[in-house]
């Protein structure tokens, strides 16, 4: 189980929200967000990603859910590092199960790479989820969408939300994965904010209300 950070770990949470981070960063780096929500019938569970060297930044070695080559919608991708980390993440999912949160009451969420993991192992995954939460991010493996998403998650509520001026990941490649989502038959609620590469307080207030609504109380 990959090390994480536990917010609201009590024995009374009717929910569970996975967040994972971005490229770089750890699982502290969305703790201040999740107390900003003050969503305390909700566990949030903040993994952090193991370090790996990562080719776009020059093999560097850090905190990296797979690695990187690109980051243009045709941009080689790590496909093995992308699918183990789904795996962990579906081990995280499990433990929740056991801890008597359904299906249902689980929801993914991520910025940028971590976003990326969250799309990917939710549209695959064989149970239906409360939802994903997708912020500044991608989607990853979009070509082998069609043959490997499953039904169980066709309705799940997707919350998509992306800086007009980011500069890293691009609004057009964040669109190229909106529209991937669409033609899949998925349910994408789309958000754009005036901000770069990361979150705004508009955007915190959104995501408190999208919270509140797949995950009530």
């Amino acid at each position: 189980m990959l090390n994480n950070i536990t917010i609201n770990n009590k024995s009374n949470e009717s929910a569970a929200i996975i967040w994972m981070h971005g490229l770089g960063a750890d699982g502290h780096d969305f703790e201040p967000v999740v107390h900003m929500l003050n969503l305390p019938h909700i566990r949030f569970i903040l993994p952090h990603a193991p370090y790996r060297p990562v080719t776009l930044n020059n093999g560097y070695e850090m905190r990296a859910w797979y690695d990187i080559f690109g980051l243009q919608p045709e941009s080689q991708q790590d496909e093995t590092g992308i699918r183990a980390m789904a795996s962990e993440i579906e081990a995280m999912i499990a433990a929740e199960l056991v801890r008597g949160i359904p299906a249902h009451r689980i929801l993914l969420a991520g910025f940028s790479q971590g976003g990326a993991i969250a799309l990917h192992t939710a549209v695959r995954y064989p149970e239906t989820l409360a939802g994903v939460l997708a912020l500044s991010t991608y989607l990853p493996l979009r070509t082998q969408l069609a043959t490997e998403k499953h039904p169980a998650n066709k309705h799940m509520p997707i919350w998509m939300a992306h800086g007009l001026v980011d500069s890293v990941i691009t609004i057009q490649t964040a669109l190229i994965a909106r529209d991937s989502l669409l033609e899949a038959g998925f349910n994408v609620i789309w958000q754009e904010y005036e901000m770069p590469h990361s979150v705004c307080a508009q955007e915190i207030d959104d995501i408190r209300k999208f919270l509140s609504s797949v995950l009530p109380v």
